[in-house]
């Protein structure tokens, strides 16, 4: 097993992005207030023989100037000299990459590029203020892919004029681009955005956590059966968003724990078709994934006992079957 890559993160808050979407407010999210903020410069040269990756986030990356990219690129270069795997990562609009960029970016160590795709339907696109088209994102993630880098696609559920179909379509042309990763990002109403704006003025619906915990699991189907993992689900909290920056929207510090207790949910429904009311089940899942298949507060095992008319539910863990998540056993008493 290949050692676990160290994330060391730095945060380029707007840098290069010309756009103002509906929904970004990067200081916010990141917490950030200058230019530039993380770890890079400080931890980099700590991370002794980990593997550790270095990952610009928040900013179009390629889009700043050339020479303000390179700069950042060459300070990471005693970084990468530390240890041979070592890698840098940038994120980026997919309207912003082209052949010779990319192999500028590979010249400097960068392993990794991500695209801010969000969806992969135009009029969505257009609504939220991105100013790229879906045959952008094809476009790029074909160069990206063809020059030898790894691609992670980066989507949003619940943008302006979003549905659930619209979200499954994203995802199935996402598998088809074939990404090594994806991050998905349910929207959050951030305050001092324009979708905070329309929020107030009833001309945007939010997208409530439990609508998009019930879409995400629809969604972490079809890229498992894909073989494509998901790497991030949900904003990764802050104290800026938790005191007061979201205002509404599916904002959750645990989501992707929910997503996860929710896909054990669909899966034990689906398993429990077949039992006789008053059973006494079994629920056996992988080990470390007790908490997950019980859900907050037991809801997953009131609802299945109740849904169900089961006398009882126990979970216990055992060694599973690579894909399997969890396994029914049951007795009538």
């Amino acid at each position: 097993m290949s050692p676990r890559k160290r994330i060391i993160p730095v945060f380029i808050p707007h840098a290069g992005c010309e756009h103002d979407c509906v929904f970004c407010n990067q200081r916010w999210i990141t917490g950030a207030v200058g230019e530039e903020r993380g770890e890079g410069r400080e931890e980099s040269c700590d991370v002794g023989s980990q593997v550790a990756e270095m990952a610009y986030y928040g900013g179009s990356f390629t889009a700043i100037p050339v020479e303000r990219q390179n700069e950042l690129l060459e300070s990471a270069q005693p970084f990468l000299s530390i240890n041979p795997h070592n890698s840098i990562r940038v994120s980026t609009r997919p309207d912003c990459i082209d052949e010779s960029t990319l192999e500028r970016l590979k010249g400097y160590g960068v392993a990794t590029v991500e695209l801010g795709a969000q969806s992969m339907c135009d009029d969505v696109l257009a609504l939220s203020g991105r100013g790229h088209t879906a045959y952008d994102v094809e476009h790029a993630a074909g160069l990206v892919i063809s020059s030898g880098l790894s691609l992670i696609l980066q989507m949003m559920t619940g943008l302006p004029g979003d549905t659930r179909e619209k979200s499954i379509f994203t995802a199935r042309r996402f598998i088809e681009l074939g990404p090594a990763g994806v991050r998905i990002y349910p929207t959050v109403v951030v305050r001092g955005t324009r979708l905070h704006e329309l929020w107030e003025r009833g001309e945007y619906q939010e997208h409530t956590v439990e609508d998009a915990v019930v879409l995400c699991a629809e969604l972490y189907e079809l890229f498992k059966e894909a073989g494509i993992p998901i790497i991030r689900l949900g904003l990764n909290p802050s104290e800026a968003l938790s005191a007061g920056g979201a205002v509404a929207g599916a904002y959750h510090p645990a989501f992707g724990e929910l997503v996860y207790s929710r896909v054990y949910y669909n899966r034990a429904v689906a398993l429990l078709g077949g039992v006789a009311p008053g059973s006494a089940v079994t629920l056996v899942v992988a080990r470390g994934c007790v908490s997950m298949m019980i859900g907050q507060h037991r809801c997953n095992i009131v609802a299945l006992t109740e849904g169900f008319s089961l006398s009882s539910i126990k979970v216990i863990e055992s060694d599973l079957d690579p894909g399997e998540l969890v396994r029914v056993r049951y007795s009538i008493i």
